[in-house]
């Protein structure tokens, strides 16, 4: 067997389907509570996820009363997680249309502090008037522009990680100095978008560059997660079509200079398991009958096993280096992960032990990056 297939969970409100906060385990009133969200990411610790994501979006919640209209953001979950659940990544999702790269930058290498190196971040775009009108500041853009611009955050976030050297901080009590001025540097970077001199107000975090974890489902995104991405997801109907997205990324990947081997792939799935087929089929009809959702990707609706042969031939057929399940129904879904699908992923050799205190880099196999302003000092 050569490297572990990766597993990443998606948690968001109830679960993924729309109704699923009115299922009679769903826990509706503890959705705006920290200890669940704790509780979910024990579950993914305990089912030996590499990262657990955490969806955010800025669109304006719906009219339609049926719908949970909140949600909360996504980087203070994660760092309200990250000090008290060790042994997963964790990986908000951060809207960069409207954001400054400087805040983004500040934020993630918090994460990354706290979480003692277990950060990612998953940019994204945002594509609406109604999204921009809640800023006042620009228009919606067309998706060329926005990923445009996506790319120079990105730049800007990890140039700015980088201008603090290491060994910055030195705490000399002898002297007076808690950092080495000389080992902060300016970015200075001037783009179509931002003109940033930096340096950050942040210091280098453990990982240095925290993963970068970038959707490739649309030609425009496709080219920012095979220039700048450590990790790219993807959604699709069924596997062939996901060996095609994993093909096109790998292929976009090499295009654009880098190794496609050091980028790994992983497929959306989502998820409702049950004791047996029909069980978990009745549930979902349960939550259609509220309000029907249409698969957004693979949709696995059986057993635990069932998942794991879905996962397996994933795997070995070259359409993914692993998937993100994404519960339709939580907390249930990823209990049943933690319980039920990570052990005959163990029994099958498919995930591996990871070290303790392993970094999320460390999980993905990647080095930490140097810093680009080492030896810039006459």
């Amino acid at each position: 067997m050569g490297r572990s297939t990766y597993l990443a969970v998606e948690v968001s409100g109830a679960g993924r389907h729309p109704a699923a906060w009115l299922r009679p385990d769903a826990q509706p009133d503890a959705l705006l509570t920290a200890p669940y969200h704790v509780g979910l990411a024990r579950l993914a610790a305990r089912a030996g996820a590499d990262f657990l994501a955490v969806p955010d979006s800025l669109a304006p919640p719906s009219a339609d009363p049926r719908l949970v209209p909140l949600r909360l953001d996504a980087v203070a979950i994660a760092a309200r997680v990250a000090p008290v659940v060790p042994g997963v990544g964790l990986v908000p999702t951060v809207t960069v249309t409207h954001t400054e790269p400087f805040h983004v930058s500040k934020a993630i290498a918090t994460l990354d502090l706290v979480s003692s190196g277990r950060a990612g971040w998953e940019p994204v775009v945002s594509r609406t008037a109604a999204e921009a009108e809640l800023f006042g500041r620009k228009p919606a853009a067309p998706p060329a522009e926005l990923w445009r611009e996506a790319v120079e955050v990105v730049d800007v976030v990890v140039a700015l990680w980088d201008s603090w050297e290491d060994d910055a901080v030195i705490r000399d009590v002898a002297t007076g100095r808690y950092v080495d001025r000389d080992k902060l540097h300016y970015i200075d970077f001037s783009g179509e978008f931002f003109s940033v001199k930096g340096p950050s107000i942040t210091p280098r975090s453990p990982q240095a560059h925290p993963l970068v974890v970038v959707r490739g489902d649309e030609p425009e995104a496709l080219a920012v997660a095979a220039a700048r991405a450590d990790v790219v997801r993807v959604a699709a109907a069924d596997l062939a079509t996901a060996h095609t997205a994993r093909e096109r990324v790998r292929a976009a990947v090499a295009a654009a200079g880098r190794d496609p081997d050091a980028v790994a792939v992983l497929l959306d799935v989502e998820v409702l398991l049950g004791a047996d087929a029909g069980s978990a089929r009745r549930e979902l009809d349960a939550l259609d009958a509220h309000r029907e959702l249409a698969p957004s990707s693979l949709r696995v609706v059986d057993t635990a096993a069932t998942l794991v042969d879905v996962i397996t031939d994933a795997v070995a057929g070259g359409a993914a280096d692993g998937v993100t399940a994404v519960p339709l129904a939580l907390p249930s879904g990823v209990r049943a992960i933690a319980a039920d699908v990570a052990p005959r992923l163990a029994d099958r050799g498919l995930r591996t032990p990871v070290a303790p205190g392993a970094t999320l880099r460390d999980r993905f196999g990647l080095a930490r990056p140097a810093n680009r302003f080492e030896g810039a000092r006459a």
